[in-house]
């Protein structure tokens, strides 16, 4: 099986000690002068690409696989060398037992031993938030911090992190960038609060078996309008259904160390200023692609993304939920065979953009944050910001009341009744 030891030398001293043995999995596919770096997110592993694997290649079938032969009969997908591997905490790469051991910076220094290791002195980058293995039991639940992130953030947006984060530390090296339901660290986190994400919470937390934890996934990944779709006698969601619980009772969760540091991750991202400009002043094309109907990573956090990368951004949106790379296949190909066409004809950034520029100002800057509809029509004023405020408010207040809940059935669970012998009289 193909590995990569990450290579010290990316690293600083304290990292190059905690990396120690650390080896990522990979695969390779396709063959060609093209390559494309596929990088996943939170508990995601390379498999996850497969849509886009089949679609930039013509191949699903691995490189160290004997008698490959690409099926690929459009062309589109000729010319393409593509590498799809687990990040450390996932798969079959190592996992680290300290969440210091995750950060993205960390995570950009693998993928970035890995384009060494593999050759590649450039490549298109292509990170995705696609993740759906958590890890629910009360074991992980041991940190104040990631009780409310399990319960109610569903942070998932790793891939597209390490991939912002690697092309700001090494903008050399990179053909072209493409952003999939990306979202910031920290509260920009934090899911829109409404019905559906509340139930959400509710029954993520309280699922026990593979069953309900599939229902619950489904509702994550995918709009209510691609799950109602009939398919023959059946809706999409029937038969998206038997693939997940299988899915999930052959593979099992991801463990508690990999989970915590990954959240960890996601936690502590940031991209600063400089490394926004870095990115923008590199030359190289963006591609920010997000479903709009997407209850993990808000929309309105990519689109300001792609604002501040302006105007070498085009903002992308396509009717899908999170898994929009999985829900609008077509779409999403389409749109990376374009970024990469465009990066290789030399496209100018203002050929490429389809964003206008915003004028400076307080209410500009901050109308990303606003919650948008379905339409895509969003308004700016100062009850909007105080919505918003109050909508993180009620986020901590219901982890709060959860973990208090987790807490005491725990410490009810610890103590034992105690037998109490005949008194002596």
């Amino acid at each position: 099986m193909p590995y990569c030891e990450v290579v010290k030398e990316h690293v600083d001293a304290e990292t190059t000690l905690n990396n120690a043995g650390v080896k990522i999995f990979y695969r390779t596919y396709g063959h060609g002068p093209s390559r494309a770096l596929l990088i996943i997110g939170l508990a995601g592993t390379h498999e996850s690409w497969g849509p886009q694997i089949k679609g930039l290649t013509g191949t699903d079938q691995p490189n160290d696989d004997d008698g490959i032969v690409s099926d690929d009969d459009s062309g589109s997908g000729q010319g393409m060398e593509v590498c799809a591997f687990d990040n450390r905490g996932m798969g079959r790469s190592s996992v680290p037992t300290h969440k210091s051991d995750y950060t993205t910076t960390i995570m950009a220094k693998d993928s970035i031993s890995l384009l060494d290791h593999l050759g590649w002195e450039k490549a298109h980058v292509i990170g995705h938030s696609m993740g759906n293995s958590f890890d629910h039991s009360s074991d992980v639940l041991t940190d104040t911090f990631y009780v409310f992130l399990l319960i109610v953030v569903f942070v998932d947006s790793t891939g597209a992190m390490v991939a912002c984060k690697l092309a700001a530390m090494v903008p050399e090296r990179v053909l072209s960038l493409a952003l999939l339901n990306v979202t910031g660290g920290g509260f920009e986190c934090f899911p829109k609060l409404d019905r559906l994400t509340l139930s959400i919470a509710i029954r993520f937390w309280m699922a026990k078996t593979p069953q309900q934890r599939a229902k619950v996934d489904l509702d994550t990944h995918y709009s209510q309008d691609y799950l109602k779709e009939r398919i023959g006698t059946n809706t999409r969601k029937d038969v998206l259904y038997e693939q997940y619980v299988k899915g999930i009772s052959e593979t099992g969760m991801q463990s508690k160390d990999g989970l915590d540091g990954q959240l960890n991750a996601c936690w502590l991202h940031k991209i600063t200023t400089p490394e926004t400009e870095r990115i923008r002043s590199a030359g190289f094309l963006v591609s920010v692609i997000h479903g709009r109907h997407d209850v993990i990573a808000q929309i309105c956090h990519a689109r300001r993304l792609a604002q501040r990368l302006y105007p070498v951004a085009r903002m992308v949106d396509l009717h899908g939920g999170h898994l929009v790379s999985h829900e609008r296949t077509e779409e999403v190909n389409k749109s990376l065979l374009e970024l990469i066409k465009a990066s290789g004809v030399k496209k100018t950034a203002t050929d490429w953009t389809n964003l206008a520029m915003e004028d400076p100002g307080y209410f500009q800057r901050r109308i990303s944050l606003i919650r948008s509809s379905s339409e895509g029509k969003s308004a700016a004023s100062p009850s909007h910001f105080i919505v918003e405020k109050f909508h993180r408010c009620l986020l901590f207040l219901f982890g709060l009341l959860v973990l208090v809940y987790e807490y005491a059935r725990r410490a009810l669970r610890v103590v034992k009744p105690i037998k109490v012998g005949p008194s002596l009289t």
